[in-house]
């Protein structure tokens, strides 16, 4: 589990392709400070194990899931990375319940700062149409794991705001429109929708529940 706040940006030092997988060597000195196998760590929002360790660089296997169903698929080496390390217990949690797994890819579809010198930059992101319904304004969101606040959501996709701060120690603050973000919604929108699904009673109109 983890919380959507990056601990620092790393950079990808090799790409090892092997059959359906990718093996993924990532230099990041804060996160591999204490790292050990078997451990977690979130790059760009995906939940990856630890292989190995050698001073800096941590080691880890990438399945054809994950290629297939993340931006991580199309990383290449000298892609800077947002890194975090698995949440502790009784630590304080600054962003939201993130579980690591992308639900889907978006777009980066434009950024601008919402008047002339504002320090902040508004952000408007595509996404798949069957996320939509897990977002709510002011709801929470991981775009590359980053937890960001929705300021509004429409047919089109989702706009949230860039803090100097997330702009400055966060791959957002390097992305150009045209380009792919891991999303991943609140976990606890998609256990709601699940349990109470059964219950729904479908509308007399026949236009659902």
């Amino acid at each position: 589990m983890f919380t959507g706040i990056v601990e620092e940006l790393g950079e990808l030092v090799s790409r090892e392709q092997r059959p359906d997988t990718a093996q993924f060597s990532v230099r990041g000195p804060l996160t591999s400070s204490d790292a050990r196998p078997g451990d977690s760590i979130a790059v760009n929002g995906v939940c990856l194990t630890v292989v190995d360790v050698d001073g800096e660089v941590f080691t880890a296997d990438v399945i054809g899931e994950t290629l297939r169903r993340s931006s991580l698929g199309s990383a290449r080496i000298g892609d800077r990375l947002n890194l975090e390390r698995a949440a502790k217990l009784g630590a304080r949690l600054g962003g939201h319940l993130v579980q690591g797994h992308v639900d889907g890819i978006g777009t980066l579809l434009s950024r601008a700062a919402p008047v002339d010198e504002a320090p902040w930059e508004l952000i408007r992101i595509g996404m798949p149409a069957g996320l939509a319904r897990y977002l709510v304004e002011k709801g929470s969101i991981t775009v590359d794991g980053v937890s960001l606040t929705v300021i509004d959501v429409g047919a089109d996709g989702f706009s949230a705001g860039l803090i100097p701060t997330t702009q400055q120690l966060t791959t957002l603050g390097l992305r150009r429109p045209g380009e792919l973000v891991n999303l991943e919604v609140d976990v606890i929108a998609k256990y709601v929708e699940r349990l109470a699904r059964p219950h729904l009673v479908p509308r007399s109109d026949g236009a659902g529940g």
